[in-house]
């Protein structure tokens, strides 16, 4: 007689089964994936992945306090000329902070609305932003070029700034290993000597210089001739060293272990647009900055809108349409600024229209579509504003055109707006956040 042995054939089943039903579970509990798997997973049919990144997206979500529950629509991306945060109701106002400040310094004439503009050489030099910051000082007020760094080896042709350093240790984004930077991206210490120039302004009553700077730890400095003690234990400070009519400084460090940022020349009031331009780069950078340092700099220096300008440098091969690690990278980075700066909005411009060679005619990259997709997904998932660069330029070909028409808009690089055509971005910008603004209903009373 044979012995039956049919248990230990279901006993390997069900072992085998429930071996495969844990992977399953603790692959979508992890979020590992394998092509091959993900057809035979057990509970990929009851749980989609998509539902658990949608769930993950709404946990690192920045929340509008007064539009929780908004219908959205994703395809208002594609609009040119306008600021959304993907409401279907195109009569909501989209930067709640943003034009609550605006609206106390028009009815008050008093505090200062700070703006931090990021971007890559598409505004080196202040292009774009020195349009912007002229128009949004002259309707609501405030002078002075706002932040400046003590050293630069950019920017030369800049027109709102001079900058002339030497001597300092220079730290910056590209660096292996880099830290201490500031959200510029550089930093600088040393017994390093500055000659910095305000341009932007003409006769004003007074303009005050405040230099930013690390832990002071008993450092001093030395400013327009005199020795001034830093005060401030923080990462990161902002010390005013004069109010005064001067426009040119020159700066000193007296303590080698000091770390500089910079300076910032502003107003007392109005607005203050700060350029943080840094060549090559796609924002992904952030990364080497951490978030308590970020919550330090606004606790400094409050921001009320952030705005980030990125893009072309991802277009770097003609036929690169695959954006997805951008996305990998792109989301820590969102996720931290949304927890440093949880009542400041943030701004995602898109990228502006570049082109590359295809059979001996310039057209633009076949990959810009993807781009400004991942880019305006990235802003739908984190609940930030969205502006559309690339269709406000006119669309596909339009840096082709802005080159080639007289006088061009444009260089002929196919990448790069000339400063004719930052100029019409600016206006075009200003003319969004104004469109915005005009939606704001005021939580405050007009006093002015």
């Amino acid at each position: 007689m044979f012995e039956n042995k049919n248990w230990r054939v279901v006993s390997l089943i069900t072992i085998c089964f429930c071996l495969y039903f844990i992977f399953s579970v603790l692959s979508f509990a992890f979020g590992f994936r394998w092509e091959p798997f993900e057809k035979v997973n057990l509970i990929t049919d009851v749980f989609k992945f998509d539902e658990k990144e949608n769930a993950d997206a709404e946990k690192i979500a920045k929340v509008d306090p007064k539009n929780p529950n908004l219908a959205t629509d994703f395809e208002l991306y594609k609009k040119p000329d306008l600021v959304t945060r993907f409401y279907k109701d195109q009569n909501v106002n989209v930067l709640p902070y943003f034009s609550e400040k605006l609206h106390q310094i028009k009815s008050t004439g008093k505090g200062k609305l700070r703006i931090a503009y990021f971007g890559d050489s598409m505004i080196e030099g202040d292009l774009l932003t020195q349009t912007l910051r002229q128009l949004l000082q002259k309707e609501f007020g405030g002078y002075g070029v706002g932040f400046l760094p003590v050293q630069t080896n950019v920017g030369s042709f800049r027109k709102t700034a001079s900058v002339k350093g030497n001597g300092w240790k220079t730290v910056n984004f590209m660096d292996k290993g880099a830290s201490n930077m500031y959200i510029s991206g550089f930093s600088f210490s040393g017994g390093g000597n500055s000659t910095l120039t305000d341009k932007s302004v003409g006769s004003v009553p007074s303009l005050q210089k405040y230099l930013i700077f690390g832990n002071a730890s008993g450092a001093n400095v030395n400013f327009n001739g005199s020795n001034i003690s830093l005060q401030g234990n923080s990462m990161v400070n902002s010390q005013m060293l004069s109010s005064d009519t001067l426009k040119t400084v020159s700066l000193r460090s007296n303590s080698s272990g000091l770390q500089v940022y910079g300076m910032s020349f502003e107003s007392e009031n109005g607005i203050i647009l700060d350029n943080f331009s840094f060549r090559g780069i796609t924002g992904i950078e952030f990364k080497k900055i951490d978030e308590n340092f970020l919550k330090a700099v606004q606790n400094t220096n409050h921001y009320d809108l952030i705005v980030m300008q990125y893009g072309v440098n991802l277009l770097w091969k003609p036929d690169t349409k695959d954006f997805s690690f951008y996305t990998k990278n792109m989301k820590p980075v969102l996720e931290k600024f949304n927890k440093a700066f949880p009542e400041t909005d943030i701004l995602l411009v898109s990228s502006a229209d570049r082109a590359f060679m295809y059979n001996g005619t310039y057209e633009t990259a076949t990959g810009l579509p993807n781009v400004l997709e991942t880019q305006a997904k990235l802003a739908f998932d984190h609940n930030l504003a969205f502006f559309n660069l690339f269709e406000t330029m006119g669309g596909k070909n339009s840096i082709v055109g802005w080159a080639s028409q007289n006088p061009p808009l444009a260089n002929k690089d196919y990448i790069h707006p000339n400063g004719k055509g930052t100029d019409v971005l600016a206006q075009k910008i200003y003319q969004a956040l104004m469109k915005d603004y005009k939606k704001y209903k005021p939580t405050t009373p007009d006093t002015k």
